[in-house]
Formats: structure tokens, C-alpha cells, sequence
């Protein structure tokens, strides 16, 4: 039933580059959440960059945007082979934090694009009035709440506890 076997697997996009503290704190308090009480598996995109990069490259590839673009390309292709690739093939829903540091990227954007594309239920919570939203990116969600409290709420109702 689920693309990932035994439980859901949710994907936690959101703005990571422009973000103060990396995207880090929403998506542990979140991913405590999902696999404690719900049992859903989590891909965390924060902690994979570590996973799927060198040493040298996490330190490194965010200068080298400005210093050494062909070497900063080839990481980020990675990033985001990885990034896409999770979300088509085994990723059962997103939750999405939209808030005023992922308007300045493009991932999330993207993201929910290929989601939309893959029929992939997007769940976004976010403060922004809807009219400050971009329609497009209102039309690749699923459900929108204005509180991960809401979210919650219906992530109980929507999934059996520990699928």
C-alpha cells in the first residue's frame, strides 16, 4: 500500500538555504511527531545533505556558489537527483512549512511541482494569507493548515496510528 513498504514515508520540504537555523528545528519537532506517535517513516532533507555530501562539500558548496559555480552545480545536481528522486519513487506525502524564508529560494517550489505531477498529496502549513500565495503553489496542495497543531489533527484522523 505505501511506495516505501510497511508505513508512510513523509517528505518535509521547506526553506532550508534561507532559512536561520537551516530549515533544523520545524523538521525535527515535526519528524518526533510523525514517527513516535504516527510510526510514519520520515525523509528529513537537512540530514540527508549529510549523508549524500563529503566533508569538504557541506562545508564548502555554499561558498563555492560564488567562487567555483561548475564544482557548486555538481553538488546541487546531487542534491536534487536525490531530493526528486525520493519524492517520486518512495514518498507517500509532503508536509511543507511556507513560510517568508522559502520565498526567496526555488526548491520547495519545485518540490510541490513534482508532487502535484506525481500525485503526491501535499499537506502545507503556513501563516501567509492565501492571497499572498502564489496560485500555483496553492494548486499543488492537498490541505492547507495554519498551524502545525491543525496538521496534526489531521494527520491522526487521516492515518491509522502506527500504519
Amino acid at each position: 500500500m505505501w511506495k516505501n513498504g510497511s508505513k508512510p514515508l513523509a517528505y518535509l520540504a521547506g526553506a532550508i538555504e534561507n532559512a536561520p537555523d537551516g530549515g533544523h528545528q520545524w523538521r525535527e519537532e515535526i519528524s518526533r511527531f510523525l514517527q513516535q506517535e504516527l510510526g510514519h517513516a520520515v525523509f528529513n532533507p537537512c540530514l540527508e545533505e549529510n549523508h549524500l555530501l563529503t566533508s569538504e562539500e557541506f562545508r564548502k558548496f555554499r561558498q563555492w556558489k560564488s567562487t567555483d559555480l561548475a564544482r557548486f552545480r555538481k553538488v546541487v545536481h546531487r542534491i536534487i537527483h536525490k531530493d526528486i528522486g525520493m519524492l517520486i519513487e518512495q514518498v507517500d506525502y509532503i508536509i511543507c512549512l511556507w513560510d517568508e524564508n522559502v520565498l526567496n529560494g526555488g526548491g520547495t517550489q519545485g518540490e510541490l511541482t513534482m508532487a502535484f505531477w506525481h500525485q503526491v498529496p501535499v499537506y502545507m502549513v503556513t501563516k501567509i494569507p492565501l492571497t499572498q500565495i502564489s496560485s500555483w503553489i496553492i494548486g499543488c496542495t492537498s490541505e492547507i493548515f495554519q498551524d502545525f497543531d491543525s496538521l496534526k489533527v489531521f494527520l491522526r484522523s487521516h492515518f491509522p496510528e502506527n500504519t
